[in-house]
């Protein structure tokens, strides 16, 4: 979190202010860039050297990719859904189904599970219609005020930029504040937001359009916490693999006998691949291959990395045994207790998120004419992505028969959810 004393913007946006604010976030660049690289199955496994002549495998597994979408899918892969009366309300929702918000959310909520936070901009089309779109939080932030309310100031996003070629000409930055945004253009980053915008245009959203989705109070990522134990999963297994293709390779020792080259000419070693055989003057000869005996250490370390994996990420393993399709519900709700408490966490961050989105919406309505929308009479309302046992549910309607409305009943028949109507009940 970048922060800074809002006093100083009474004077204006300096460039000193703002290259400050950049070069706070490049420090911390090299963090995400592993974490990123964890991710597309870059790891530090792929460095890994060994002596020359000796086999070289390097397994880098899917672990950091698996965490982050068990983890963004069971907190959005159902769609957040937004409950008010009105008007207003009504443009709202349409608003956002044409934005495609709910495909937004995927994305930021994967960006929050593997960086820490996830970077939205909201923006106007063509049309001059409200639309949001997710940034790469490497190349994308906000800075807040450092008082105890942490109101953001402005967001900053850079990227590199080309001619007609495709050949880099330097790096384009979009500042946000609350009225306007401006953009500026440089050879490198040092100097990016030392001299005047190229040009600045207002926006309608009634303050700063770029939002941060938190992960957490300390914005780290759902796979930073494991990262040294992934590492040492892809090093045992790499290590597997090239033990067991140095056994295919191993040195042969005989003792007691001295082997030729036979009266077709071949070497001691293309007689052996050929033939398979090997002939020895007597009992007192023999041979062995010199091997490695690797034991049962490395299976119980194995084993052992990726249950510690899965405890500290608090993702369950979705393929164990435990997570068969005959189990009740609350059953399944205990095995993935720290998935959810994993994801209340992460709910309560990402509602902020949403919330100021929805401000920015609402205003930009206003502008244009839409009845006004009291964000906080909207109520924002988290499905999780849990598999349903209909069966179980199906007793449970049939066994409260009669006691209960028949309305709220039904309600509760997974295999009825958006058809049964609340109007009556």
């Amino acid at each position: 979190m970048i922060t800074r004393d809002r006093a100083i913007l009474k004077s204006g946006l300096s460039g000193r202010f703002l290259q400050g604010c950049l070069n706070e976030h490049l420090r911390g660049a090299e963090k995400l860039s592993r974490l990123r690289d964890a991710y597309g199955l870059h790891s530090s496994i792929t460095h890994h050297a060994r002596a020359e002549g000796l086999p070289n495998h390097r397994l880098a597994h899917a672990y950091a990719r698996y965490i982050v979408t068990v983890a963004s899918s069971y907190l959005v892969g159902a769609a957040v859904s937004y409950q008010g009366e009105g008007q207003g309300a009504d443009a709202l929702r349409r608003v956002y189904r044409a934005s495609n918000v709910a495909g937004v959310d995927v994305e930021l909520a994967r960006q929050a599970s593997l960086y820490g936070k996830g970077v939205e901009i909201i923006y106007t089309d063509d049309q001059a219609c409200p639309r949001s779109a997710a940034l790469d939080p490497r190349c994308a932030f906000v800075v807040y005020a450092d008082d105890v309310s942490a109101q953001p100031l402005l967001g900053i996003h850079f990227h590199p930029f080309t001619d007609e070629s495709g050949a880099p000409r330097g790096y384009e930055a979009a500042v946000y504040t609350a009225q306007e945004r401006l953009l500026f253009r440089s050879r490198d980053h040092a100097t990016l937001l030392r001299g005047s915008p190229v040009s600045r245009s207002p926006h309608y959203f009634g303050r700063v359009p770029m939002i941060e989705y938190w992960n957490n109070e300390e914005e780290t990522g759902d796979v930073e916490c494991v990262l040294s134990l992934i590492d040492a999963y892809d090093l045992i297994q790499s290590s597997r693999v090239n033990d067991q293709e140095q056994l295919v390779d191993a040195l042969l020792i005989v003792y007691g006998a001295r082997l030729e080259t036979d009266d077709r000419g071949r070497t001691p070693a293309q007689q052996l691949r050929q033939d398979k055989l090997l002939y020895l003057p007597d009992r007192e000869a023999g041979a062995q291959y010199l091997v490695k005996s690797a034991g049962t250490g490395a299976e119980e370390l194995r084993t052992s990395l990726e249950r510690d994996i899965h405890k500290f990420s608090m993702i369950p393993d979705l393929s164990d045994a435990q997570f068969a399709g005959n189990v009740s519900g609350v059953a399944m709700r205990y095995k993935l207790l720290g998935l959810e408490q994993l994801s209340r966490v992460k709910e309560r961050w990402f509602r902020e998120g949403l919330k100021e989105r929805m401000r920015c919406y609402a205003h930009f309505l206003s502008v244009k004419g839409e009845r006004p929308l009291e964000t906080d009479q909207m109520h924002i309302l988290f499905t999780r992505a849990l598999p349903e046992n209909a069966l179980e549910a199906a007793q449970m309607v049939k066994t409260l028969e009669g006691m209960v409305p028949d309305q709220a009943l039904l309600s509760q028949l997974p295999f009825l959810d958006g058809e049964i109507s609340m109007e009556n009940g």
